[in-house]
């Protein structure tokens, strides 16, 4: 199979950096174009008095989103690949799915866990989302 464009789902754990790297491989020998995403997660930003709060937390994850995603991107980059990064806010399962659909993308690449046990819970549970509603390929990266 030959892939045209490859969207990864990044979240600066370990394993989702070997899934870029893995992406970057397979971008690089399909000459296909590659797309980095990162969903700020909207159930962790539930509204409550004072919006400052949830405010900040916006900030931080946005922060470490664009953080995350130049730090990834610039490294493909280097590699002399064509990429593109994505810092998205909704259900982080549902927004890759509709990201790779309006980029028209033949590949998502998830990695099956997260940096911390939240995380793993919850990367866990958005690969296995992936996995279930997506029409398209999905490699999984594993540890």
């Amino acid at each position: 199979i030959m892939f045209t464009k490859i969207l990864t789902a990044v979240d600066g754990s370990e394993i989702s950096e070997r899934a870029v790297e893995k992406a970057a491989d397979l971008a690089k020998q399909n000459g296909a174009e590659l797309h980095l995403i990162y969903v700020i997660e909207t159930g962790f930003i539930s509204p409550g008095p004072g919006d400052t709060v949830r405010d900040l937390v916006h900030k931080r994850f946005e922060d470490e989103g664009k953080e995350i995603l130049d730090k990834l991107t610039s490294k493909v980059k280097e590699a002399g690949i064509s990429v593109e990064s994505h810092l998205e806010v909704g259900h982080a399962g549902n927004t890759i799915i509709k990201k790779a659909e309006d980029l028209a993308c033949d590949l998502i690449i998830v990695g099956s866990l997260g940096k911390s046990k939240l995380d793993r819970l919850l990367l866990g549970s958005v690969s296995s989302h992936v996995v279930n509603y997506a029409k398209t390929n999905i490699l999984v990266i594993r540890n």
